[in-house]
């Protein structure tokens, strides 16, 4: 009987082995696929935080460009505004 147990024992010390091993390995894997993650994470970030600075700027160019159009036509900003807010309840 004693046998038996130390048999049943050293299988069992075995199988948690092999479990550690796995446990082991997936975390490892795991891991680096976190790390590939965050990675590319920032890198759409980064991508995202650029094209907003893009859209500002154009934002900003085309201000500029509506501002100089209404001095030159010596059009009020009131009177853009009444027609853009027209444009908007005909749409």
């Amino acid at each position: 009987m004693t046998t038996y147990t130390i048999h049943a024992l050293k299988d069992t010390e075995k199988e948690f082995m092999e479990l550690l091993r796995n446990l082991r390995k997936k975390i490892e894997t795991l891991e680096k696929e976190k790390a590939g993650l965050l990675a590319e994470i920032g890198s759409l970030k980064e991508k995202g935080e650029a094209r907003a600075r893009e859209l500002e700027s154009e934002v900003t160019v085309l201000r500029k460009e509506v501002k100089a159009l209404e001095t030159l036509l010596n059009v009020k900003e009131k009177t853009r505004n009444k027609k853009s807010k027209n444009v908007v309840a005909i749409c």
